[in-house]
Protein backbone atom coordinates (compact mmCIF):
# COMPACT_ATOMS: atom_id res chain seq x y z
CA UNK A 1 0.00 0.00 0.00
CA UNK A 2 3.16 2.14 0.58
CA UNK A 3 4.62 1.91 -2.94
CA UNK A 4 3.50 4.72 -4.29
CA UNK A 5 4.32 6.74 -1.26
CA UNK A 6 7.92 5.13 -1.35
CA UNK A 7 8.22 5.40 -4.95
CA UNK A 8 8.40 9.29 -4.91
CA UNK A 9 10.17 9.40 -2.06
CA UNK A 10 12.89 7.37 -3.81
CA UNK A 11 12.50 9.84 -6.45
CA UNK A 12 12.60 12.71 -4.80
CA UNK A 13 15.89 11.82 -3.31
CA UNK A 14 17.12 10.75 -6.54
CA UNK A 15 16.37 14.15 -8.36
CA UNK A 16 18.42 15.91 -4.98
CA UNK A 17 21.07 14.03 -5.82
CA UNK A 18 21.48 14.96 -9.45
CA UNK A 19 20.83 18.68 -8.28
CA UNK A 20 23.37 18.58 -5.94
CA UNK A 21 25.98 17.17 -7.98
CA UNK A 22 25.80 19.61 -10.92
CA UNK A 23 25.18 22.14 -7.92
CA UNK A 24 28.99 20.95 -6.81
CA UNK A 25 30.50 20.14 -9.50
CA UNK A 26 28.70 21.81 -12.55
CA UNK A 27 28.69 22.37 -15.83
CA UNK A 28 29.24 19.04 -16.31
CA UNK A 29 27.47 15.55 -18.66
CA UNK A 30 25.09 12.94 -17.43
CA UNK A 31 28.28 10.83 -17.73
CA UNK A 32 29.73 12.39 -14.91
CA UNK A 33 26.82 13.28 -13.14
CA UNK A 34 26.23 9.08 -13.27
CA UNK A 35 29.53 8.28 -11.60
CA UNK A 36 29.45 11.13 -9.21
CA UNK A 37 26.39 9.83 -7.91
CA UNK A 38 26.35 6.54 -8.42
CA UNK A 39 23.18 6.39 -10.03
CA UNK A 40 22.44 4.31 -13.51
CA UNK A 41 22.77 6.62 -16.61
CA UNK A 42 19.26 5.56 -17.84
CA UNK A 43 18.07 7.28 -14.35
CA UNK A 44 20.34 9.96 -14.34
CA UNK A 45 18.41 10.85 -18.03
CA UNK A 46 14.96 10.53 -16.98
CA UNK A 47 16.09 12.75 -13.69
CA UNK A 48 17.80 15.58 -15.76
CA UNK A 49 14.85 15.55 -18.05
CA UNK A 50 12.68 16.28 -15.22
CA UNK A 51 15.06 18.91 -14.00
CA UNK A 52 14.58 20.66 -17.05
CA UNK A 53 11.15 20.80 -16.98
CA UNK A 54 10.83 21.87 -13.97
CA UNK A 55 13.37 24.79 -15.10
CA UNK A 56 16.18 24.30 -12.46
CA UNK A 57 18.77 22.87 -15.25
CA UNK A 58 19.65 23.64 -19.02
CA UNK A 59 22.12 22.28 -21.09
CA UNK A 60 24.66 24.43 -21.46
CA UNK A 61 26.87 23.37 -24.68
CA UNK A 62 29.10 20.71 -25.21
CA UNK A 63 32.61 19.03 -25.40
CA UNK A 64 34.89 16.75 -27.14
CA UNK A 65 34.30 13.53 -25.72
CA UNK A 66 37.95 12.83 -25.56
CA UNK A 67 37.52 9.42 -27.90
CA UNK A 68 35.43 8.89 -31.20
CA UNK A 69 31.85 9.08 -29.35
CA UNK A 70 29.63 11.94 -29.54
CA UNK A 71 30.68 15.59 -27.85
CA UNK A 72 29.62 15.40 -24.39
CA UNK A 73 26.61 17.83 -23.53
CA UNK A 74 27.41 20.06 -20.43
CA UNK A 75 24.40 20.46 -17.94
CA UNK A 76 24.19 23.43 -15.60
CA UNK A 77 22.08 24.94 -13.02
CA UNK A 78 19.53 27.91 -13.83
CA UNK A 79 19.75 30.04 -10.82
CA UNK A 80 17.81 32.34 -12.21
CA UNK A 81 14.75 29.88 -12.13
CA UNK A 82 14.24 30.55 -8.25
CA UNK A 83 14.23 33.00 -5.60
CA UNK A 84 14.59 33.51 -2.42
CA UNK A 85 12.89 36.09 -0.11
CA UNK A 86 14.10 36.35 3.44
CA UNK A 87 13.63 38.94 6.15
CA UNK A 88 15.38 40.01 8.96
CA UNK A 89 13.64 41.72 12.01
CA UNK A 90 15.74 43.80 14.28
CA UNK A 91 14.71 46.13 17.48
CA UNK A 92 13.73 49.16 15.28
CA UNK A 93 13.80 47.44 11.10
CA UNK A 94 12.43 44.59 8.97
CA UNK A 95 14.97 44.19 6.15
CA UNK A 96 14.30 41.91 2.94
CA UNK A 97 16.67 40.89 0.64
CA UNK A 98 15.21 38.70 -2.86
CA UNK A 99 18.60 36.71 -3.89
CA UNK A 100 18.27 33.86 -6.48
CA UNK A 101 19.17 30.15 -6.47
CA UNK A 102 22.76 31.27 -7.05
CA UNK A 103 22.74 33.95 -4.26
CA UNK A 104 22.76 37.09 -6.72
CA UNK A 105 21.38 39.84 -4.83
CA UNK A 106 18.33 41.40 -7.11
CA UNK A 107 16.57 43.45 -4.44
CA UNK A 108 17.18 44.24 -0.95
CA UNK A 109 14.91 46.89 1.08
CA UNK A 110 14.83 48.57 4.78
CA UNK A 111 11.53 49.70 6.40
CA UNK A 112 11.30 51.08 9.89
CA UNK A 113 8.70 49.18 11.87
CA UNK A 114 7.90 51.40 14.93
CA UNK A 115 6.08 48.30 16.40
CA UNK A 116 4.82 49.23 19.49
CA UNK A 117 6.08 47.00 22.41
CA UNK A 118 3.44 43.62 23.02
CA UNK A 119 1.43 43.89 19.56
CA UNK A 120 3.31 41.88 16.49
CA UNK A 121 0.63 42.53 13.94
CA UNK A 122 2.25 45.96 13.59
CA UNK A 123 5.85 44.07 12.85
CA UNK A 124 4.27 41.51 10.69
CA UNK A 125 2.11 44.03 8.28
CA UNK A 126 5.86 46.27 7.71
CA UNK A 127 7.17 42.28 6.91
CA UNK A 128 4.46 41.64 4.65
CA UNK A 129 4.86 44.97 2.73
CA UNK A 130 8.33 44.57 2.50
CA UNK A 131 8.45 41.15 1.43
CA UNK A 132 5.13 42.43 -1.59
CA UNK A 133 7.61 44.93 -2.58
CA UNK A 134 10.48 42.38 -3.49
CA UNK A 135 8.25 39.90 -5.17
CA UNK A 136 6.65 42.55 -7.49
CA UNK A 137 10.17 43.62 -8.20
CA UNK A 138 10.92 40.17 -9.08
CA UNK A 139 7.94 39.36 -11.15
CA UNK A 140 8.78 42.59 -13.22
CA UNK A 141 12.46 41.54 -13.76
CA UNK A 142 11.81 37.75 -14.11
CA UNK A 143 8.11 36.36 -14.91
CA UNK A 144 8.95 32.74 -14.61
CA UNK A 145 10.84 32.93 -11.71
CA UNK A 146 9.65 31.17 -9.17
CA UNK A 147 9.10 32.34 -5.46
CA UNK A 148 10.32 29.42 -3.35
CA UNK A 149 10.05 30.58 0.30
CA UNK A 150 9.92 33.91 2.57
CA UNK A 151 12.06 33.17 5.35
CA UNK A 152 11.56 35.56 8.53
CA UNK A 153 14.24 35.77 10.88
CA UNK A 154 13.30 36.91 14.46
CA UNK A 155 14.60 37.52 17.40
CA UNK A 156 13.64 34.87 20.32
CA UNK A 157 13.30 30.61 20.34
CA UNK A 158 10.84 29.50 17.48
CA UNK A 159 9.47 25.91 18.35
CA UNK A 160 7.38 22.81 17.08
CA UNK A 161 6.51 22.34 14.09
CA UNK A 162 3.99 25.45 13.99
CA UNK A 163 7.02 27.55 14.56
CA UNK A 164 5.54 29.81 16.98
CA UNK A 165 7.92 32.46 18.84
CA UNK A 166 7.69 31.45 21.87
CA UNK A 167 9.04 34.94 23.41
CA UNK A 168 10.07 37.43 22.03
CA UNK A 169 11.49 39.33 25.01
CA UNK A 170 12.45 43.25 23.52
CA UNK A 171 9.38 42.76 21.77
CA UNK A 172 7.46 42.14 24.51
CA UNK A 173 5.75 38.85 22.92
CA UNK A 174 5.28 34.77 24.37
CA UNK A 175 3.75 31.74 22.21
CA UNK A 176 3.16 33.96 19.41
CA UNK A 177 2.29 33.18 15.42
CA UNK A 178 3.83 35.37 13.46
CA UNK A 179 3.66 32.94 10.71
CA UNK A 180 0.11 33.34 10.49
CA UNK A 181 0.05 37.10 11.25
CA UNK A 182 2.39 37.36 8.12
CA UNK A 183 0.39 34.76 5.83
CA UNK A 184 -2.31 37.25 6.24
CA UNK A 185 -1.20 40.11 4.80
CA UNK A 186 0.74 38.22 1.83
CA UNK A 187 -2.89 37.07 -0.05
CA UNK A 188 -1.48 37.36 -3.18
CA UNK A 189 1.86 35.79 -2.40
CA UNK A 190 1.75 31.49 -3.95
CA UNK A 191 5.08 30.76 -1.47
CA UNK A 192 5.61 29.09 1.65
CA UNK A 193 6.11 31.52 4.96
CA UNK A 194 8.66 30.11 7.55
CA UNK A 195 9.64 31.74 11.26
CA UNK A 196 13.19 30.76 12.05
CA UNK A 197 15.66 31.93 14.99
CA UNK A 198 18.20 35.12 13.75
CA UNK A 199 20.36 33.91 15.88
CA UNK A 200 20.72 30.26 14.68
CA UNK A 201 20.78 31.49 10.92
CA UNK A 202 23.34 33.56 11.75
CA UNK A 203 25.35 30.66 13.37
CA UNK A 204 25.13 28.91 10.37
CA UNK A 205 26.14 31.30 7.72
CA UNK A 206 29.16 32.13 10.16
CA UNK A 207 30.07 28.63 10.50
CA UNK A 208 30.57 27.93 6.91
CA UNK A 209 31.78 31.38 5.86
CA UNK A 210 34.84 30.54 8.43
CA UNK A 211 35.08 27.13 6.97
CA UNK A 212 34.97 28.63 3.37
CA UNK A 213 38.12 30.79 4.76
CA UNK A 214 40.16 27.47 6.21
CA UNK A 215 38.54 27.35 9.51
CA UNK A 216 38.50 23.72 10.72
CA UNK A 217 35.55 23.52 13.56
CA UNK A 218 35.40 20.79 16.23
CA UNK A 219 32.31 18.78 16.32
CA UNK A 220 30.62 21.19 18.98
CA UNK A 221 30.72 24.76 18.34
CA UNK A 222 28.70 27.92 20.20
CA UNK A 223 27.36 30.69 18.78
CA UNK A 224 27.15 33.90 20.32
CA UNK A 225 26.01 37.39 19.06
CA UNK A 226 24.81 40.58 19.95
CA UNK A 227 22.92 43.30 17.64
CA UNK A 228 18.94 42.80 18.55
CA UNK A 229 19.33 42.22 21.47
CA UNK A 230 21.68 39.24 22.67
CA UNK A 231 20.97 35.32 21.32
CA UNK A 232 22.88 32.67 20.69
CA UNK A 233 23.33 29.24 19.09
CA UNK A 234 24.58 25.47 19.68
CA UNK A 235 25.70 23.49 16.46
CA UNK A 236 26.67 19.66 16.30
CA UNK A 237 28.08 18.70 13.29
CA UNK A 238 27.28 22.08 11.92
CA UNK A 239 23.82 20.95 12.16
CA UNK A 240 21.50 23.54 14.56
CA UNK A 241 20.88 21.48 18.35
CA UNK A 242 17.45 22.86 19.28
CA UNK A 243 17.28 20.82 22.45
CA UNK A 244 13.79 19.78 23.67
CA UNK A 245 11.79 22.46 23.49
CA UNK A 246 13.64 24.22 20.62
CA UNK A 247 15.41 26.67 23.21
CA UNK A 248 19.18 25.52 23.18
CA UNK A 249 21.75 28.08 22.60
CA UNK A 250 19.75 30.90 24.19
CA UNK A 251 23.12 32.49 25.77
CA UNK A 252 21.29 36.29 26.15
CA UNK A 253 19.46 35.06 29.22
CA UNK A 254 21.92 32.70 30.93
CA UNK A 255 22.11 34.09 34.40
CA UNK A 256 25.93 35.14 35.38
CA UNK A 257 25.61 36.58 38.44
CA UNK A 258 22.93 35.91 41.40
CA UNK A 259 21.97 39.62 42.22
CA UNK A 260 22.29 41.28 38.79
CA UNK A 261 20.00 43.46 37.13
CA UNK A 262 16.08 42.45 36.51
CA UNK A 263 15.86 41.02 33.17
CA UNK A 264 12.45 40.92 30.85
CA UNK A 265 12.85 37.30 30.74
CA UNK A 266 11.62 36.91 34.64
CA UNK A 267 15.03 36.52 36.09
CA UNK A 268 18.07 38.53 36.92
CA UNK A 269 21.38 38.60 35.88
CA UNK A 270 21.31 37.64 32.50
CA UNK A 271 24.24 38.11 30.08
CA UNK A 272 22.04 39.96 27.82
CA UNK A 273 21.62 42.90 30.85
CA UNK A 274 25.49 43.71 30.48
CA UNK A 275 26.16 43.35 26.64
CA UNK A 276 22.94 44.09 24.42
CA UNK A 277 22.60 47.06 23.13
CA UNK A 278 20.68 49.15 26.07
CA UNK A 279 23.08 48.55 28.54
CA UNK A 280 25.79 49.15 26.72
CA UNK A 281 24.67 52.69 25.74
CA UNK A 282 23.90 53.41 29.14
CA UNK A 283 27.19 52.38 30.39
CA UNK A 284 28.77 54.64 27.36
CA UNK A 285 26.27 57.34 28.82
CA UNK A 286 24.75 58.06 25.32
CA UNK A 287 21.12 57.37 25.97
CA UNK A 288 20.31 61.31 25.29
CA UNK A 289 21.60 59.79 21.90
CA UNK A 290 19.58 56.71 21.56
CA UNK A 291 16.35 59.14 23.09
CA UNK A 292 16.53 61.76 20.64
CA UNK A 293 17.89 59.42 17.17
CA UNK A 294 17.21 55.73 17.98
CA UNK A 295 19.14 52.91 19.52
CA UNK A 296 20.72 52.02 16.20
CA UNK A 297 22.31 55.71 15.80
CA UNK A 298 23.67 55.29 19.47
CA UNK A 299 25.20 52.38 18.78
CA UNK A 300 26.46 54.03 15.89
CA UNK A 301 27.82 56.19 17.89
CA UNK A 302 29.34 54.48 20.40
CA UNK A 303 31.33 52.81 17.70
CA UNK A 304 32.88 56.05 16.40
CA UNK A 305 33.72 56.95 19.97
CA UNK A 306 35.53 53.42 20.94
CA UNK A 307 37.64 54.37 17.84
CA UNK A 308 38.28 57.64 19.07
CA UNK A 309 39.55 56.59 22.02
CA UNK A 310 36.70 57.57 24.59
CA UNK A 311 37.47 56.54 27.93
CA UNK A 312 33.44 55.56 28.66
CA UNK A 313 32.92 53.56 25.61
CA UNK A 314 36.62 51.95 26.17
CA UNK A 315 35.49 51.24 30.06
CA UNK A 316 31.95 50.28 28.60
CA UNK A 317 33.23 47.15 26.15
CA UNK A 318 35.80 46.48 28.82
CA UNK A 319 32.76 45.71 31.29
CA UNK A 320 30.98 43.29 28.62
CA UNK A 321 34.14 41.87 28.07
CA UNK A 322 33.80 40.27 31.56
CA UNK A 323 30.94 39.19 31.21
CA UNK A 324 31.03 37.40 28.01
CA UNK A 325 33.94 35.77 29.92
CA UNK A 326 31.53 34.49 31.95
CA UNK A 327 28.98 33.17 30.24
CA UNK A 328 31.83 31.47 27.91
CA UNK A 329 32.73 29.67 31.00
CA UNK A 330 29.25 28.56 31.62
CA UNK A 331 28.82 27.34 28.29
CA UNK A 332 31.92 25.64 27.98
CA UNK A 333 30.76 24.03 31.17
CA UNK A 334 27.13 22.49 30.00
CA UNK A 335 28.31 21.65 26.29
CA UNK A 336 31.76 21.15 26.37
CA UNK A 337 32.35 23.33 23.00
CA UNK A 338 35.24 23.39 21.29
CA UNK A 339 34.89 26.60 19.52
CA UNK A 340 32.58 29.72 20.44
CA UNK A 341 31.77 32.20 17.34
CA UNK A 342 31.34 35.60 18.38
CA UNK A 343 29.06 37.56 16.11
CA UNK A 344 27.17 40.80 15.59
CA UNK A 345 29.04 43.54 16.99
CA UNK A 346 31.02 41.37 19.48
CA UNK A 347 33.03 40.81 16.07
CA UNK A 348 32.93 43.93 15.50
CA UNK A 349 34.30 44.83 18.58
CA UNK A 350 36.60 42.09 19.58
CA UNK A 351 39.77 44.60 19.89
CA UNK A 352 37.79 46.34 23.21
CA UNK A 353 35.96 42.68 24.50
CA UNK A 354 39.46 40.95 24.21
CA UNK A 355 40.85 41.67 27.18
CA UNK A 356 38.25 41.60 29.48
CA UNK A 357 37.16 38.26 28.03
CA UNK A 358 40.76 37.00 28.05
CA UNK A 359 41.02 38.08 32.05
CA UNK A 360 38.06 36.16 33.05
CA UNK A 361 39.26 33.13 30.77
CA UNK A 362 42.72 32.97 32.32
CA UNK A 363 42.58 30.95 35.31
CA UNK A 364 40.66 28.11 33.80
CA UNK A 365 43.03 28.38 31.21
CA UNK A 366 45.89 27.98 33.00
CA UNK A 367 44.26 25.42 34.59
CA UNK A 368 43.41 23.37 31.78
CA UNK A 369 44.80 24.56 28.47
CA UNK A 370 43.88 21.97 26.31
CA UNK A 371 40.29 21.31 27.10
CA UNK A 372 39.60 25.23 26.35
CA UNK A 373 37.79 26.33 22.82
CA UNK A 374 38.84 28.42 20.64
CA UNK A 375 37.70 31.73 20.36
CA UNK A 376 37.26 32.77 16.69
CA UNK A 377 35.09 36.14 15.57
CA UNK A 378 32.36 36.12 12.94
CA UNK A 379 33.74 37.58 9.65
CA UNK A 380 29.58 38.65 8.17
CA UNK A 381 29.05 41.29 9.74
CA UNK A 382 25.25 42.71 9.42
CA UNK A 383 24.43 39.99 6.72
CA UNK A 384 24.83 37.09 8.92
CA UNK A 385 21.08 36.75 9.41
CA UNK A 386 19.71 37.56 5.98
CA UNK A 387 22.66 34.87 4.33
CA UNK A 388 21.80 32.09 6.66
CA UNK A 389 18.30 32.50 6.30
CA UNK A 390 18.74 32.38 2.55
CA UNK A 391 21.11 29.27 3.11
CA UNK A 392 18.67 27.25 5.00
CA UNK A 393 15.62 27.66 2.18
CA UNK A 394 17.98 26.79 -0.43
CA UNK A 395 19.62 23.82 1.27
CA UNK A 396 15.93 22.60 1.57
CA UNK A 397 15.13 23.09 -1.74
CA UNK A 398 18.31 20.62 -2.97
CA UNK A 399 16.99 18.34 -0.99
CA UNK A 400 13.49 18.34 -2.75
CA UNK A 401 13.31 20.12 -5.92
CA UNK A 402 9.84 18.62 -6.36
CA UNK A 403 8.97 21.57 -4.77
CA UNK A 404 9.29 23.46 -8.14
CA UNK A 405 6.95 23.35 -10.32
CA UNK A 406 7.31 22.52 -13.86
CA UNK A 407 7.87 25.43 -16.44
CA UNK A 408 4.67 26.48 -17.87
CA UNK A 409 5.14 25.50 -21.62
CA UNK A 410 4.86 28.38 -24.01
CA UNK A 411 1.80 29.34 -25.80
CA UNK A 412 1.15 27.94 -29.59
CA UNK A 413 2.93 29.51 -32.05
CA UNK A 414 5.44 30.67 -29.00
CA UNK A 415 9.14 29.53 -29.38
CA UNK A 416 10.39 29.21 -26.28
CA UNK A 417 13.36 30.99 -24.90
Amino acid sequence: MNAPADSADVRRRNLALVLRHLDAHGPCARTEVAAGTGLVHASVTALVAELIDRGLVREAGSVPSGGRGRPRRLLRLVPERVVILAAQVTLESVHVMAADFGGHVLHRESAPHHAPYGDPRVLAAVIGCAARAAEAMVRDASPDAHVAQLTVAMAGPVIGPGQLVAAAIDFGWHSTDLRALVVAELPGLDCPVDVVNDANMAALAEYHALAADGVRHPETVAYIKADTGVGGGLLVNGRVHSGSHGMAGEIGHLPIALDGPECRCGTQGCLAMYIGPEPLIHAAGLDAVADARGGEAALAELDRRLRAGDPDATAALGAAGHALGAAVLGVCGVADVGEIILGGYLSTWATWLRPGLDARLAGRRALAPDTQPEITFGVLGTEATLRGAFQTCRDALLDDPTSVPAVPAPPVGVASP
